[in-house]
C-alpha cells in the first residue's frame, strides 16, 4: 500500500490513476453524454489491453516474438460460439472450457517452438496459427469463411447480465485490471525474475541449475490464457466469430501494440492498446474528409507515427511517463 500511495506522487503514478478513474467512470460518462459508440470502443479498448498484457510475458518479459497470438482469441471465442450454437450459454461452462483449450494448445505450440529460436521460432507460432486457422474455415456447422453469429451472451447464474453494456464493461473492466496485477506481481516474482533473466543471458540462468524452458512453457501457456480470455469477452462483445479474429494480422497489431506501449512495463500493454485505438478512430476520419475513401489506409499514416516512437521513445509511451521504481531496482 506504501508503494501505491508513493507513486501516486509520480507524473507516471499520476497518470495512471487519473486514466483508471476515468475508465472506470466511462459507462456513465457515455450516457451522459448519449454515446455509446464510445462505450463500445473502450470496451474493445479493454478487452485488447488483456491480450496485450499476456502477450506481453512473452515478449517484453520472456523475449519470444510470437506471430500467432490471435490464434488464442479464436479459441477463446469459438469456445463461446460453438457452445451457444448447441444452446449451451452457461458461461461457468463457456469460460473455463476456452481458457483451458487455449492454455493447452499454448502449451503444445510452446513445447515444439521453444526448442527453436530467432525466425525459426516466429515461423513455428505463425504455421501453428494458421493451422488453427484453415481448420475454422473449414467448420461448415460453424459458418467457416463466413463466420458464426452467437444467439445469446454467456450467462452467469442472474450475478450479472451481460447484455447490459454498463455491466459488461465494467466486467471487462475488472478482469483488465486482475490482469495487470498480476502480470506485475508475476514480473516481480522468482518465476519472473528467471524469465526476464533468460531473456537476457539463457545460458547463464541455465548454468545457475534453473530449467529456463518449463520456465517459459509455463509463460507460454499462461500468456495463452490471457489470449483465451480476451477472445471469450471479444466473442460476447462482438456477438459474432469468424476465422479472420485469429488471422496473422491481427497477431501484428497485437504486436505492435505491445511495442508502442512499452515491452517489459506493467502499463505498457494498456498505453499501447489506448493509442492505437485513438490513433485508429481519428485518423480514418481525418483522411476521409481530405479525401473520401481513404481512411481505410490509416496504416500509412500510423506507421511513420510508430517509427517515431521507436527512433525517440525507445521504450516506448511508458517511458515518456519514466520507468518505475521496481524495474530500475531489478536493472540494477
Amino acid at each position: 500500500m506504501r508503494k501505491i500511495l508513493a507513486s501516486l506522487g509520480t507524473p507516471r503514478g499520476l497518470v495512471v490513476a487519473v486514466l483508471l478513474l476515468a475508465m472506470a467512470l466511462l459507462p456513465v460518462i457515455a450516457q451522459v453524454l448519449d454515446q455509446r459508440y464510445l462505450l463500445s470502443v473502450s470496451t474493445r479498448i479493454v478487452i485488447w489491453s488483456i491480450a496485450a498484457a499476456g502477450l506481453n510475458i512473452m515478449l517484453g518479459y520472456g523475449g519470444m516474438v510470437s506471430f500467432g497470438h490471435a490464434v488464442f482469441w479464436g479459441i477463446g471465442g469459438y469456445a463461446v460460439g460453438i457452445f451457444a450454437h448447441h444452446g449451451v450459454h452457461d458461461g461457468w461452462l463457456q469460460w473455463p472450457v476456452g481458457i483451458a483449450a487455449a492454455m493447452a494448445w499454448a502449451t503444445l505450440i510452446g513445447a515444439l517452438s521453444l526448442r527453436t529460436r530467432g525466425v525459426y521460432f516466429i515461423m513455428i507460432t505463425l504455421a501453428f496459427a494458421q493451422l488453427v486457422y484453415y481448420v475454422a474455415v473449414g467448420l461448415e456447422p460453424y459458418g467457416a469463411d463466413d463466420g458464426l453469429n452467437i444467439a445469446g451472451r454467456s450467462q452467469f447464474s442472474g450475478l450479472i447480465d451481460l447484455r447490459d453494456r454498463g455491466q459488461f464493461y465494467w466486467l471487462c473492466f475488472a478482469l483488465m485490471l486482475a490482469t495487470i496485477w498480476f502480470c506485475a506481481r508475476l514480473a516481480n516474482s522468482r518465476f519472473g525474475l528467471v524469465v526476464r533473466g533468460a531473456k537476457s543471458n539463457e545460458t547463464r540462468m541455465a548454468a545457475l541449475g534453473f530449467p529456463v524452458f518449463r520456465y517459459r512453457l509455463v509463460a507460454f501457456a499462461i500468456s495463452g490464457g490471457f489470449g483465451g480470455l480476451s477472445g471469450l469477452l471479444l466473442a460476447n462483445h462482438d456477438a459474432y466469430i469468424s476465422p479472420a479474429m485469429m488471422s496473422w494480422v491481427k497477431s501484428g497489431d497485437l504486436i505492435v501494440i505491445v511495442v508502442l506501449g512499452g515491452m517489459g512495463t506493467v502499463f505498457g500493454p494498456l498505453f499501447g492498446t489506448i493509442a492505437f485505438f485513438v490513433l485508429e478512430e481519428s485518423l480514418k476520419p481525418l483522411m476521409d474528409m481530405a479525401s473520401k475513401g481513404t481512411g481505410e489506409y490509416w496504416q500509412i499514416v500510423f506507421g511513420p507515427l510508430l517509427v517515431l516512437v521507436a527512433l525517440y521513445a525507445r521504450g516506448g509511451l511508458d517511458s515518456l511517463l519514466g520507468r518505475g521504481r521496481a524495474r530500475s531496482r531489478h536493472r540494477g
